[in-house]
């Protein structure tokens, strides 16, 4: 029975063969499940029916792996990230290349992201540090090698919605399908499945690693957006608030008047660079994240990987 429908999932995985990652992640969790739990019900059903003869009638029912895969392929094709990047923005002069950032709704939600991955990457890490340090101090105990083990799918749900947010904000493809963990195997299966499944590690090294992305994210951008303000606002706080640009003891700083039309023009460009850079920021830590918490692929998808990735690095330099 696992021989009959790994085969099946290894036709689907090499149908998928050039398909998205994450679609690829989605169309062999759907399959797996579904064939799964149809079987098993089957089985539960009709006890005497034979396993083989079953599943052959459920994919027969479920499609051929050629058929599902073309159908995966383009749902892809139509549905899209709503925050998915732009193709071909060298047809924009530079100029609307640059400034057209300050209207590109990508860029703040990259920011929004990029800033708020001080709180998760806080919550990440105070999971991952309390969870495995409790659960492994108790391994000796009998409910120690359980609570590590939920511990850890608690970490594959973590890469889930992770993966979500990272959709949603920052226009990456991820998967929307969790990876199965087939009952059929029975219950030490599924739990070597758990420790033995790439995903589960790779999730737990994400969230261990948000943290200090996250604070320097927060202090790279906080920064220069407070910057980019003053420069813009410290005309305006100096002639009707009265507000020197720095003061010691004795002596108040005040910019001189020719200055201050170029400090406002300063600050508007350093905005306006800041923008960019959280733009390009956001999507590099949109393939990071893709990297890592997305289902291993295959041998032969395994060879692609590099190109994949040097492709999307490549295609998020040439926005600019």
């Amino acid at each position: 029975m696992d021989s009959s429908i790994d085969s099946y999932l290894k036709e689907l995985r090499a149908a998928l063969r050039g398909a998205d990652r994450a679609t690829i992640q989605d169309a062999l969790s759907d399959a797996e499940e579904h064939l799964t739990n149809a079987l098993d019900q089957i089985m539960k059903d009709k006890p005497a029916a034979r396993a083989d003869e079953a599943l052959a009638k459920i994919i027969e029912a479920y499609g051929a792996p050629a058929e599902v895969a073309a159908a995966y392929k383009e749902m892809e094709a139509m549905i899209t990230p709503t925050l998915a990047p732009v193709e071909n923005p060298r047809e924009r002069s530079l100029a609307r290349q640059f400034f057209g950032i300050l209207g590109d709704i990508r860029a703040y939600a990259a920011i929004l992201y990029l800033c708020f991955s001080l709180v998760t990457g806080i919550i990440y890490f105070t999971w991952v540090v309390t969870g495995l340090s409790v659960s492994i101090s108790l391994i000796v105990l009998i409910i120690g090698f359980p609570l590590l083990t939920l511990i850890l799918i608690s970490f594959r749900g973590v890469a889930l919605v992770e993966g979500r947010i990272v959709e949603a904000v920052l226009g990456v493809r991820m998967p929307r399908r969790p990876v199965f963990i087939r009952r059929d195997r029975g219950f030490w299966g599924g739990i070597a499945a758990v420790f033995t499944d790439r995903t589960t590690w790779t999730a737990t090294l994400y969230m261990v690693l948000h943290m200090p992305l996250g604070i320097i994210y927060f202090t790279l951008f906080f920064t220069l957006i407070v910057t980019s303000l003053a420069f813009m606002l410290q005309p305006l706080l100096e002639l009707v608030f009265d507000l020197p640009i720095a003061s010691t003891y004795y002596i108040d700083y005040y910019t001189p008047y020719w200055a201050m039309p170029l400090m406002v023009i300063g600050g508007f460009l350093l905005l306006i660079l800041t923008l960019h850079l959280a733009k390009f920021v956001g999507r590099l830590h949109g393939r990071y994240a893709k990297a890592l918490l997305v289902m291993a692929d295959d041998k032969g998808d395994l060879e692609q990987r590099e190109d994949i990735l040097q492709g999307e690095i490549d295609s998020g330099t040439d926005e600019y």
